[in-house]
C-alpha cells in the first residue's frame, strides 16, 4: 500500500509562487512515474505535470509550461511542484499520483495512476 500526502497549498495573489510537496510512505514510488493533477470547481480533473522515475524526463500541460516545475527527491520519497507566476485560473485542488505500472514512461492520463493523495487547495486571487 502507498500513502501520498500533499502539502503546501494556500492563498496567493496573482503573480505569486507556491511549492507543493507530496510525501510518499509505505511501498515507495521508486521506479514509478509520478504526476500532479488538478481539479477546479465544476470542472473535470486535468493533468498538470509528470516526471519519470529517473528524473530526466518531464512533461507539462500547455497551460503551465514555463511557469511550473516538477521534481522529485528519491531519498526523501517526495515529489514537488514549484508554481511560479500563478494565475487565477490555476485555482484548484491539486493531487499527486503514482503511476499504475513500474516504468519510466511518462503518462498523462488519470486512469494510468492508481494511488492518489487527498489533495491540497490552491487559491489564486486577482
Amino acid at each position: 500500500q502507498v500513502q501520498l500526502v500533499e502539502s503546501g497549498g494556500g492563498l496567493v495573489q496573482a503573480g505569486g509562487s507556491l511549492r507543493l510537496s507530496c510525501a510518499a510512505s509505505g511501498r515507495t514510488f521508486s521506479g514509478y512515474s509520478m504526476a500532479w493533477f488538478r481539479q477546479a470547481p465544476g470542472k473535470e480533473r486535468e493533468f498538470v505535470a509528470t516526471i519519470g522515475w529517473s528524473n530526466s524526463r518531464t512533461s507539462y500541460a500547455d497551460s503551465v509550461k514555463g511557469r511550473f516545475t516538477i521534481s522529485r527527491d528519491s531519498a526523501r520519497n517526495t515529489v514537488y511542484l514549484q508554481m511560479n507566476n500563478l494565475k487565477p485560473e490555476d485555482t484548484a485542488v491539486y493531487y499527486c499520483a503514482r503511476a499504475r505500472d513500474r516504468s519510466d514512461e511518462l503518462r498523462l492520463g488519470g486512469h494510468e495512476y492508481d494511488y492518489w493523495g487527498q489533495g491540497t487547495q490552491v487559491t489564486v486571487s486577482s
